[in-house]
């Protein structure tokens, strides 16, 4: 289980990805996004492990994956879910993945072709403005993680733009 700070990107700030005993697992460069429109994740020695950015041009929003400088996958938000966002995972090859559930709260799955591989939620801690992701040991951490990141940064631009109509 890792846990992770919510909102992050609002304020732009670094934070620590922690495992369940607090101890740091990764860091996250959140004052990267300003400048380059990209996040840097970062091991807990300080090499960078994983980076994410954004899509400039696309009908909806898609954020590229990349761990160890290779692409990993994009995030993307699905064009047509009534009541709810859905957004997939795009790997490499036939493995996709889909998160859905309550994104706006962070409470919702991670499946591929039917099975949970990874779950989020805040209800499993006590600390305020934090979630926990949950991830089988059959599926990459990094890939979730960075994932989590990109519906956060999705999520977090679909309301500022909301809040400007």
């Amino acid at each position: 289980m890792f846990v992770i700070k919510e909102r992050f990107f609002s304020i732009g700030d670094d934070f620590d990805v922690l495992d369940e005993h607090g101890t740091k697992v990764f860091h996250v460069d959140g004052k990267v996004l300003s400048v380059r429109n990209k996040v840097v994740i970062e091991d807990a020695s300080g090499h960078e492990v994983a980076t994410l950015h954004r899509h400039l041009v696309a009908l909806r929003p898609t954020y590229e994956i990349r761990i160890g400088g290779e692409k990993a996958a994009e995030v993307r938000k699905n064009l047509l879910t009534p009541f709810r966002d859905k957004f997939t995972i795009d790997v490499p090859g036939p493995d996709d993945l889909e998160m859905k559930g309550d994104l706006l709260d962070h409470e919702y799955v991670i499946e591929r072709d039917g099975t949970e591989v990874a779950a989020v939620s805040k209800r499993w801690l006590t600390i305020r403005d934090t979630y926990a992701v949950q991830v089988t040991s059959n599926v990459d951490p990094l890939l979730i993680i960075g994932s989590v990141l990109a519906l956060d940064l999705a999520m977090d631009r679909d309301k500022k733009k909301d809040d400007e109509d």
